[in-house]
């Protein structure tokens, strides 16, 4: 029966309408574009890859949380919601100021890999993480693509979930290496520099802005 559930997982996950409408939703600017932008022109490849990483394994607390009905929590608990909300809009707000400073985390710099990896996963971990409507997105999303006659709903929304995983991170890599080509240009004007850096710390402010004045 397991089998026959996990075949029935992987026949949803698979459907061309899911992929496509799956990188669709990858391939739109949000929090984990911009972090693996940033690093893919401050630091480099390996470390554009690193964010993209991390910010691929931030999902999997929403997608668990999907999986076992830990989502209705949020949907239903206006005081939860707000209280991760909250949080969320604090970080962006803290990242947008940490590349503004000077050695700020996301600072454009000629050194490359500077960061340690730990660091830069945990990051992309805790801006996926504290983003409530990312649970909310999971349980309005993924549920258009699971079979009414599920054998194993919970293990169909993992295995969909998995599939947009391994799909974030492949958008996301490509982002950060286009971004790392870009290095030796960007590098060879300051000006460029300048704007980079005010503008990754404008995007991060609006995107906590925007989350601040979201409703559920």
């Amino acid at each position: 029966m397991i089998d026959d559930a996990l075949r029935a997982a992987l026949a949803s996950a698979l459907a061309p309408d899911y992929l496509l409408t799956s990188l669709a939703v990858c391939v739109m600017p949000g929090t984990g574009v911009i972090y693996t932008l940033a690093h893919g022109v401050g630091r480099g490849s390996r470390a554009s890859l690193i964010a993209a990483f991390g910010c691929t394994l931030g999902i999997v607390p929403h997608l668990v949380a999907c999986a076992v009905g830990l989502a209705a929590l949020l949907h239903s608990s206006a005081a939860a919601f707000q209280a991760v909300k909250l949080l969320g809009v604090a970080y962006l707000f803290y990242m947008a100021w940490g590349i503004l400073r000077d050695g700020g985390a996301l600072e454009v710099t000629s050194e490359r890999d500077g960061r340690p990896a730990h660091r830069i996963i945990l990051s992309g971990i805790l801006l996926n993480l504290l983003n409530p409507k990312l649970t909310l997105f999971f349980l309005a999303f993924l549920p258009l693509f699971l079979p009414a006659d599920a054998p194993a709903p919970a293990l169909s929304i993992l295995v969909l979930g998995a599939v947009f995983m391994a799909m974030t991170f492949a958008v996301f890599a490509v982002y950060g290496l286009c971004a790392s080509a870009a290095r030796t240009y960007v590098l060879a004007k300051p000006s460029v520099m300048k704007i980079l850096r005010y503008g990754f710390a404008g995007a991060f402010g609006l995107l906590g802005l925007r989350l601040l004045l979201s409703e559920r």
